[in-house]
């Protein structure tokens, strides 16, 4: 692994001026307000989906295919005469609870090693450092897409396959801040007063590294979404019938001209859901960066 001098926090160093100012402070929270908001919408529709969708989103009615937006059909009807908002609504559990699934895998797994190498030595950080390299050596949708075609497709394979691809950069972020704040005061004093290594990770530094973890997190958990679309767009992801957003683009794309809107609805819930993410990890990381600069 790099050194902690040479491994920037993800997303802070490309920030522009007007985050560290008043304006910046103000259209953060604007966009702080607006993803979460937006994402709580698509969160909440998600969940109620058995009790707001329309009609089943396995059920087919070959006399109903491929029609258009109607009172009938809010989003219009696929191939099979399946209901597209309630497909869209259920495909939206799977591909966020993926997401969320597989991000907080990808965190866990990436700070318990970073924290390992940051804190446990020479031996350990060389240890961890190579175990990293050897998965940063592969271009990480490659490295999902082959453990998703080997392990074959299923929504618990894609969890996987998506956390051994994201762990890598939780794991660079938190070993270098855990060893530039490794000599903080109160954690030579915890040290001093015989607190096990056990306990100054996770009582002293963890805690310290949350905000900037925090930070990374958003910023994975949109991709991880975009990922699970990319891997169900190609078959690895949850079988059919089940629904998912990437598997409704892959069966929208052979009929984009007879029927656009099967690839219009969830390209347009995968923009809104990567949107209001990508809102919410930047305000916080304006935010990171102004505490930070205090």
């Amino acid at each position: 692994m790099r050194s902690a001098d040479e491994v920037a926090t993800p997303g802070f160093d490309a920030l522009p001026e007007d985050h560290r100012g008043a304006f910046g402070s103000a259209s953060g929270s604007g966009r702080l307000a607006a993803g979460s908001a937006l994402l709580a919408l698509l969160a909440v529709a998600a969940l109620l989906a058995p009790w707001i969708a329309p009609a089943d989103p396995l059920a087919q009615d070959l006399r109903s295919t491929l029609q258009g937006p109607s009172g009938a059909h809010l989003l219009g009807t696929d191939a099979l005469g399946r209901d597209v908002l309630s497909r869209l609504l259920w495909g939206a559990r799977l591909s966020l609870g993926i997401g969320a699934l597989a991000t907080a895998a990808s965190l866990a797994i990436g700070t318990a090693v970073g924290l390992f190498a940051g804190y446990g030595g020479a031996v350990a950080d060389e240890v961890a450092g190579r175990v990293t390299d050897v998965f940063l050596a592969f271009p990480g949708l490659l490295l999902a897409i082959a453990l998703a075609a080997v392990l074959g497709p299923s929504a618990r394979n894609v969890v996987v396959a998506l956390s051994l691809m994201g762990w890598t950069t939780y794991a660079r972020l938190v070993r270098a801040e855990v060893r530039a704040k490794a000599a903080q005061e109160s954690v030579r004093a915890a040290e001093a007063l015989g607190a096990r290594p056990l306990r100054v990770a996770t009582r002293h530094l963890l805690p310290s590294v949350a905000r900037s973890l925090a930070v990374q997190g958003a910023f994975g958990a949109s991709g991880a979404i975009v990922a699970e679309a990319s891997l169900s767009f190609l078959g690895l992801g949850p079988p059919p019938p089940a629904p998912s957003w990437g598997s409704m683009l892959a069966e929208g794309r052979a009929l984009l001209l007879a029927a656009p809107h099967l690839a219009i609805a969830p390209a347009v819930a995968l923009a809104a859901t990567v949107l209001s993410i990508q809102w919410i990890a930047d305000a916080l990381a304006s935010r990171t960066t102004r505490a930070t600069a205090r």
